[in-house]
């Protein structure tokens, strides 16, 4: 059997898939051949590179897109004199307001295949943006690379494990076809009760699929379900379980590698700011260089250096018909200097500490991670899930679902000493039990979210 997939599998990436691209008038395929050459350039060389590539870009921009124009204008900012790439700094930061305020203006005049696309809202308000043809195509490359680096390739068996009703809603009949000779199967994780584990499980189990992906909550919660039944699943063959659009905690990774019999490996990206990052079989968190300048930056805007925490700011270079220039992402990272053991040039991120949101702030100003808090609730025996939402400096409010070895007394006197040790002694814990905490409305799980600006 094993040989019959593998003949599937080839001709699926070889002939099946490249002419569905071609029909649509993507250039995937040519761009993932010239990324698999590229990753093995030095760091100096995809420098080179990415200054090439981001000055025809802002010349693309300057020529064909209304707010930039405007805004080079503006600011005298000339993209034909780009010699290095810390001028891309001289431009202002782009943001979900401004793209909201100038939604028709960040359209090319020329813009090829745009489609409307809009983002899960998981941290508030949703985002309206254009993705064109050009982009998409680098983004099913990007990722297509990465999961060769783990010997999957397209055409192999996938089960994607996603709770997005946005994702799910566009799933129209061409798409499912398309996924049906594809061999990848959608598994909507939306709604989590133990009757519906047990069909994911089933799933699973029917599929056999070479990589799973989807949210790290979602997949954790399917392996502790599978534990708690007594149910092997470390003998289907997964190669890998692709994790994105959730922090990754540690002991998520465990119970998914113990679970699945196969490695983690975390990706980073977004609907709006492209697949940015992904992690090789040596552990290194690779940008995909070609397409993506990340910078790390300060509440001012400003650039800071490799090892530093920051907001992750994005420049996607093949966004050339809806611009994503300096865009914020919301989330916090640390850039590495470091190069890969696996060889190749591509820059690391060393870490992404989730959202801006997912950091509470101490009545002294001190800004923790939500972690902080996270590790409180995850010690204490029969806690089922948890929420954490700071409401405001002086009031924090806890929801748990609990088993019936949750011990109410001890846990709540430790969770009110823990949280004012961290928070500040006159901070007032909320606690309640609800009977289940609904996900946000993107489908994902967020264990801590603070509405204190900091």
């Amino acid at each position: 059997m094993g040989g019959l997939m593998s003949v599937y599998t080839s001709f699926c990436s070889t002939i099946l898939f490249p002419l569905h691209e071609a029909l649509k008038k993507h250039s995937t395929v040519k761009v993932r051949r010239q990324m698999e050459q590229s990753q093995w350039l030095s760091p100096d060389q995809l420098q080179q590179l990415q200054l090439k590539n981001l000055k025809s870009f802002l010349i693309d921009v300057q020529q064909h897109v209304p707010y930039y124009r405007q805004l080079f204008a503006g600011i005298q900012f000339d993209p034909n004199d780009l010699s290095d790439l810390q001028q891309l700094a001289q431009l202002p930061l782009l943001d979900k307001p401004s793209i909201r305020a100038h939604l028709e203006e960040l359209k090319a005049d020329n813009a090829v295949g745009l489609s409307r696309f809009n983002t899960g809202g998981s941290s508030g308000e949703p985002l309206i943006f254009y993705i064109g043809n050009k982009r998409v195509s680098h983004d099913v490359a990007a990722k297509w690379r990465a999961t060769r680096w783990w010997g999957v390739d397209i055409g192999d068996p996938e089960a994607v494990i996603w709770g997005s009703p946005i994702e799910l809603g566009s799933q129209d009949k061409i798409r499912l076809l398309r996924d049906k000779f594809l061999r990848t199967h959608l598994i909507p994780a939306f709604e989590m009760s133990d009757q519906k584990l047990d069909g994911f499980i089933q799933d699973i189990q029917h599929i056999r699929p070479k990589m799973l992906f989807g949210y790290p909550s979602a997949l954790a919660h399917i392996a502790g379900h599978a534990e708690k039944k007594g149910i092997v699943l470390n003998n289907l063959g997964i190669k890998v379980a692709f994790v994105t659009s959730e922090r990754l905690y540690d002991h998520q990774r465990g119970k998914i590698q113990t679970i699945f019999g196969c490695p983690v490996a975390n990706g980073y990206g977004g609907r709006d700011a492209g697949f940015i990052a992904h992690q090789c079989p040596e552990g290194g968190m690779h940008i995909t260089a070609e397409d993506i300048i990340v910078e790390i930056v300060d509440p001012e805007g400003q650039p800071m250096p490799s090892g530093e925490l920051g907001e992750i700011v994005v420049t996607h270079l093949a966004t050339r018909d809806f611009p994503f220039i300096r865009y914020r992402t919301g989330d916090m990272g640390v850039l590495s200097d470091k190069i890969c053991a696996c060889g190749r040039g591509l820059p690391l991120l060393a870490e992404v500490q989730g959202r801006t949101t997912d950091f509470v702030v101490a009545q002294n100003g001190t800004v923790l991670h939500g972690l902080s808090l996270i590790y409180v609730l995850r010690d204490l025996e029969g806690v089922e899930s948890f929420k954490i939402t700071q409401d405001s400096l002086d009031k924090t409010s806890v929801q748990i679902v609990r088993a019936p070895s949750f011990q109410q007394s001890v846990a709540e006197d430790r969770i009110i000493t823990e949280f004012k040790k961290r928070l500040g002694q006159t901070v007032n814990i909320v606690i309640d039990y609800p009977e289940f905490i609904a996900k946000e409305q993107s489908g994902k799980f967020r264990y801590v979210i603070s509405h204190v600006k900091h």
